[in-house]
């Protein structure tokens, strides 16, 4: 369905703003992944970082799953006549990409300073004590992709508590609802995915397991409460 700029994610935004490409979402998904992989394979090749393209590679996956998520959170969502202010906080505000910022910030002062004070750090683990600046470029670029993804997870799994705790839907409209917020969830617990790469750096592992954590508490009580405030249908009186 048509959507306008300001209700729309702003990855959807970017992607659609692109000039002169015109491309299903499928296919940009695909290209996002294609592009992230083929980065990824091809300087590990030259620089024989191997054991770092497997973690690259999982980034990759979750970066790209994300993608995939949020598109099938927003067509559920827009797919059933929610209010009005609900569509437009989850989609128009940009508040995951304040979330997302916040992340990223706190992952680079951790990799880049408190990381490299305790220990060996997780960059010089994956990547040597030298690490080549394509690689770096590339390692950041990823990171931040996985960390808008986080950020919109986040972004979300509140707003859906929200939404749920304000708003009665009917039986349709509830259900819609609630394979969104399984969908947010889904994406939190994939995740996961990363934390074996972690086992150097209990402080972002423990990041990880925590916003798994939050994120399935808060969307299995958005789900939860979806189905106890569901309208019924009222029984018609005999006549």
């Amino acid at each position: 369905m048509d959507v306008e700029y300001g209700e729309t994610w702003t990855y959807e935004s970017i992607v659609g703003a692109l000039p002169g490409i015109d491309v299903s979402t499928r296919a940009a998904v695909l290209v996002q992944f294609l592009v992230f992989e083929v980065a990824v394979l091809g300087l590990a090749a030259i620089y024989d970082l191997w054991v770092a393209a497997a973690a690259g590679t999982v980034a990759v996956v979750v970066a790209t799953a994300g993608s995939v998520e949020m598109l099938r959170i927003s067509r559920f969502v827009r797919g059933e006549a929610v209010p009005e202010s609900y569509r437009r906080l989850l989609f128009g505000s940009s508040v995951e990409v304040v979330l997302s910022v916040l992340a990223y910030v706190a992952l680079i002062t951790h990799l880049f300073v408190y990381d490299s004070r305790s220990g060996t750090p997780l960059l010089t683990t994956l990547f040597g004590p030298e690490p080549p600046i394509l690689v770096v470029y590339l390692v950041l670029l990823v990171l931040w992709d996985v960390c808008y993804r986080i950020g919109t997870g986040w972004w979300a799994s509140v707003v859906a508590l929200w939404r749920s705790a304000r708003y009665r839907f009917d039986p349709a409209t509830a259900r819609a609802l609630q394979r969104a917020d399984l969908e947010t969830m889904g994406f939190g617990i994939l995740q996961l995915v990363l934390v074996p790469f972690l086992a150097s750096a209990p402080v972002l592992r423990t990041a990880v397991l925590g916003h798994v954590a939050a994120v399935t508490v808060v969307t299995g009580a958005s789900i939860l409460l979806l189905r106890v405030r569901t309208k019924r249908a009222t029984p018609s009186s005999s006549p």
